[in-house]
């Protein structure tokens, strides 16, 4: 039996606390905020563009959209998250909601930009979530996943019944891009191996895939 979204949403409000202090994660790091910043601006349309950020934790890369001129709604499972996004976000052009990232609550074709960072792995039904991402958006709009398949394959700390999370432990770009193909029409894969987008050196697999339905 996969995980009850109540054990999901416990685990990241009892996480929402300290999960900044990881590099990537809070980005108080220049360097890593401008790595990433450089990586979404090159991933992205010209701004404005309408952008939901899924699975958007404290709103991190949601402050860096909107303060490159983009309209962002995070949506997030935890509401001592969203607490936190909505602080962060409390001067730009941002929204937050508590929601489930795997059905957003959007209306389909209502965004240029689907962004999700480290996202699939969590869900009970990646697939069925990757599906829904694609019809929220507009004509010519596009899919921005940041994923990986990380060293150890499950995360032993996580909510239990993490083992039966499809992907948990994360997703090879192989596995990823061979799902996508039969429901978009163009798709890159760029590996993400620059150690200042995470703070340190990785070993795992980490790579956007950016896609246009």
């Amino acid at each position: 039996m996969a995980p009850s979204k109540s054990s999901i949403a416990a685990f990241w409000d009892a996480a929402a606390d300290s999960f900044d202090q990881e590099a990537d994660h809070g980005l108080a790091d220049p360097r890593v905020r401008q790595a990433w910043a450089t990586a979404l601006a090159s991933w992205l349309p010209a701004p404005p563009a309408e952008v939901v950020d899924l699975g958007c934790g404290t709103g991190s890369l949601a402050l860096v959209l909107a303060e490159q001129g983009h309209r962002v709604v995070g949506v997030d499972l935890s509401p001592n998250m969203t607490e936190r996004a909505r602080r962060k976000l409390a001067d730009v052009n941002a929204w937050v909601v508590v929601g489930d990232a795997a059905r957003p609550p959007l209306a389909d074709h209502s965004v240029d930009v689907v962004l999700a960072r480290h996202v699939l792995w969590t869900l009970p039904d990646p697939v069925a979530a990757l599906r829904r991402w694609i019809t929220l958006c507009r004509k010519d709009g596009r899919l921005v996943l940041v994923e990986g398949r990380w060293a150890t394959a499950e995360s032993d700390d996580y909510v239990d019944d993490h083992a039966a999370l499809p992907w948990t432990g994360g997703v090879t770009a192989r596995t990823l891009a061979a799902m996508l193909r039969h429901h978009v029409s163009d798709l890159t894969v760029v590996p993400l191996t620059d150690p200042t987008l995470w703070g340190r050196d990785i070993t795992d697999e980490r790579y956007v895939i950016i896609a246009t339905p």
